[in-house]
């Protein structure tokens, strides 16, 4: 099993004639990722990449019964691009854009309530399973088969922690790029859940950062738990002196009252193992494992 993707995963790439979509769209496919067809407006009836190209969702998803997108379109056009994919039923929608405006990221919101679309994104390098499927722009060379669920509120951070299951000599059952952005579609508490009912998950390692209320939201997720599984956690900025500022969109906007030690303090709280350095998560990894 995995969570979100897998072998059987049908994807469409929309805006699959960009450069961007063109180059991580080759890789994909080259991983074995089931990547069924495209879709850029004006351009439906041709080919790229061997594939078929549409001009909506729609008409991809009912000649291909595709079941999940990456896009690869520009901000601005994040909000139609969603719309498209919830009205055409995907299961999971990936945003690679990053800075996506929030009223659009608070439309994007309402779009999808009540729909069966799930969004991980924006800014975010995407979501991974190990041999089965690819959909973002991961380096797919770095991850391995395994059983270590990964979720990440940093995209580069997310490659560290990949690294250290590696160390450990475990490797990933799937990993999830949950998006630098303010506010985005998945979250922590998306992702635990689904980790936390996965059979080829036996442990969970989950990447925070300063911003935002997400890694409290998990915490206390995580302490209503009766079944569990147990959690390897890491917050990024735990070593900047109190009082700087990064500059960070949810930074900014939690104006300082929210700082990273409150989030260890959180997830310490709940039951969460909290490394104070990521190169450490491999240590425990082998204690949990053990």
């Amino acid at each position: 099993m995995s969570v979100f993707v897998n072998q059987n995963t049908q994807v469409l790439i929309q805006g699959i004639t960009g450069t961007q979509a063109s180059f991580h769209g080759k890789r994909s496919l080259d991983y074995g990722t089931k990547v069924v067809g495209g879709v850029t407006p004006g351009k439906g009836g041709t080919e790229h990449l061997g594939l078929p190209v549409f001009n909506t969702v729609k008409e991809a998803v009912a000649a291909t019964k595709a079941n999940a997108s990456v896009m690869f379109v520009p901000a601005r056009q994040v909000v139609s691009a969603v719309r498209e994919g919830a009205e055409a039923e995907l299961e999971l929608m990936v945003c690679i854009a990053d800075n996506v405006p929030i009223k659009d990221m608070l439309e994007v919101k309402a779009i999808l309530k009540g729909t069966k679309t799930k969004l991980i994104g924006p800014n975010t390098p995407g979501i991974i399973t190990p041999g089965e499927a690819r959909l973002g722009i991961f380096p797919e060379n770095i991850h391995k088969q395994g059983r270590v669920g990964i979720v990440s509120r940093s995209s580069t951070l997310t490659y560290e922690a990949v690294i250290e299951t590696n160390r450990a000599g475990l490797g990933q059952s799937t990993v999830i790029g949950l998006g630098d952005d303010m506010i985005i579609g998945m979250d922590f508490v998306d992702a635990i859940q689904a980790f936390n009912e996965d059979d080829a998950t036996d442990v969970i390692v989950m990447i925070g950062q300063m911003g935002g209320l997400f890694e409290e939201d998990a915490a206390a997720y995580y302490r209503k738990l009766k079944q569990k599984k147990k959690i390897i956690g890491f917050v990024a900025g735990n070593t900047i002196p109190v009082g700087h500022h990064m500059g960070y969109v949810g930074e900014v906007m939690a104006n300082g009252n929210i700082s990273v030690q409150d989030k260890i303090s959180a997830m310490r709280d709940a039951g969460i193992i909290v490394v104070d350095n990521i190169n450490d998560i491999h240590k425990e990894l082998a204690k949990v494992i053990s």
